[in-house]
């Protein structure tokens, strides 16, 4: 029953939808709802009149509706403003100078990861007794460094695209 009071008001709503367009000007509408049983005792819930024809129906509700039409758009769409030459430099301009100032950070970022790899394979601790452990401790410091190699070659794959 609640699966067919969801199909009414979904196709309700789709019938609302379309009805401004087919009316030129304000109208109104009369909607129905039916609930009809069919011969195997099933309930059902309809707005269409052709729906009901050899079922026990009942009326549910009956309302009557106002259609207005969508109001027009007030700006064509030819009009909008269009960027100029000047305009587009200015905004490669920006965009390869933030670009050059995040590959400049994570090329820092990289150097000093790099570093803490490095010092932290010339450290052995005495509970390290095992090579697995060593390198289960590096894996932190190998993944930094491998991270930030890809974002400097992203930096400068994005740079190269900008002057295509």
């Amino acid at each position: 029953m609640l699966l067919i009071v969801r199909r009414f008001f979904l196709s309700l709503g789709v019938a609302l939808s379309f009805a401004p367009s087919l009316a030129p000007a304000q109208s109104s509408e009369e909607i129905t709802i039916w609930s009809c049983r069919d011969k195997d005792g099933r309930t059902h819930v309809t707005n269409l009149r052709e729906d009901t024809s050899g079922k026990d129906c009942r009326i549910v509700q009956q309302t009557r509706v106002q259609v207005v039409p969508a109001p027009k758009p007030k700006v064509a769409p030819g009009s909008f403003p269009r960027e100029d030459s000047q305009a587009r430099a200015t905004a490669r301009e920006r965009q390869r100078e933030i670009l050059e100032k995040e590959l400049q950070r994570e090329e820092t970022l990289l150097a000093e990861a790099r570093k803490e790899l490095e010092e932290q394979e010339s450290v052995r601790y005495g509970d390290e007794r095992n090579y697995a452990r060593v390198l289960e401790r590096l894996q932190k410091y190998k993944d930094a460094v491998e991270l930030h190699q890809k974002n400097v070659e992203s930096l400068r794959r994005e740079l190269a695209n900008l002057y295509r």
